[in-house]
């Protein structure tokens, strides 16, 4: 009997290890040492981009890929650049340039904001993607496709 090994396709249900890296190594997020992700392609689980990067791995797949970040989760929008005043941040909260915070939008998703300046009144914030504007190393291990 043989047994036909299932490639990663749209609408696969996948089970994988993923880890992002930034160009000097600092880890973004692994899921190496804990629970596998476990996910169907097109379920927004992971972007379109970073799927992409899946289609046709199967199991048993331990790939190392770089990517740019705008490929992965969009590309920069200077619109999402705006001024806050700073009472609208959390109390006793002390901003500074580079820090990421998430904020609630009015439908009640969290966003993630990265703080560019601190002014005397306000704060500005980049509510890109805080890694679209970054070159990226991705580590996938391929566990299971069905």
């Amino acid at each position: 009997m043989t047994t036909h090994s299932a490639k990663i396709g749209p609408g696969s249900q996948v089970c994988l290890h993923l880890a992002v890296y930034l160009e000097d190594g600092t880890e973004v997020l692994s899921s190496f040492g804990d629970e596998p992700m476990r996910f169907r392609i097109g379920d927004g689980t992971l972007t379109p981009g970073l799927e992409s990067l899946l289609i046709d791995l199967e199991p048993g797949a331990d790939e190392q890929m770089l990517a740019d970040g705008s490929e992965l989760f969009g590309a920069q929008d200077a619109g999402l650049v705006h001024r806050v005043p700073l009472n609208d941040l959390p109390e006793g909260y002390a901003p500074e340039p580079g820090q990421v915070i998430q904020f609630q939008t009015p439908g009640g998703q969290e966003t993630p904001g990265t703080i560019l300046n601190v002014y005397q009144t306000e704060v500005e914030i980049d509510f890109n993607h805080p890694l679209a504007h970054r070159g990226l190393r991705i580590h996938v291990q391929v566990l299971e496709v069905s």
